[in-house]
């Protein structure tokens, strides 16, 4: 029993790759004696019409190599197209934070120039109202001036008609010379 169990054949399915999407299917074992049966149409044996399943393609370097290369390809290219993306983010990124920061400095200058117009308009009130002050000033030192020169003709006036009296009557007067006197 032992040499017929080695005297079996086992039939190997065709390759996967041959028969795309067919699972592959289990081998057939065959005894030796059905083998030499005759095949009644044509008169040959059973082992000479026999076909031969093609040998096991042993899957060389080079076709290894080449997958390998695809595979680093697609990953390369995959690779390559995450960069690109990440670039692209990265460029968003930083026009986002430039326009933010453009945006922050332009509204920082906008609001300096705000109060410098507004420091410029008080400096401006400012001045108008001390042109205003010493205008009033002058005008009102121009009235007192004008005050003391009236009361000075007036005293003079008096000083004048005093000492026409007392030259019509021939008197000194009594304050005239009081240190004299005393």
């Amino acid at each position: 029993m032992g040499e017929e169990e080695t005297k079996k054949t086992e039939l190997k399915p065709e390759s996967a790759s041959s028969v795309p999407n067919q699972p592959p299917t289990e081998p057939v074992a065959v005894e030796p004696k059905e083998l030499e049966k005759q095949d009644p149409t044509n008169g040959v044996t059973r082992e000479q019409n026999k076909v031969t399943p093609p040998p096991v393609q042993k899957v060389d370097s080079a076709a290894k190599q080449e997958s390998k290369d695809l595979t680093d390809r697609d990953s390369v290219l995959a690779r390559v197209e995450t960069e690109k993306r990440l670039a692209l983010i990265k460029a968003w990124e930083e026009s986002e934070k430039t326009k933010a920061e453009n945006s922050k400095k332009a509204s920082t200058e906008a609001q300096l120039k705000r109060i410098e117009e507004k420091l410029e308009r008080e400096k401006a009130e400012y001045v108008e109202r001390m042109k205003n002050k010493m205008a009033v000033i002058h005008q009102s030192a121009e009235g007192k001036r004008a005050m003391v020169e009236a009361q000075r003709r007036e005293q003079f006036l008096t000083v004048e008609e005093t000492a026409e009296k007392f030259r019509s009557s021939g008197h000194y007067p009594r304050r005239f010379l009081s240190c004299f006197t005393g």
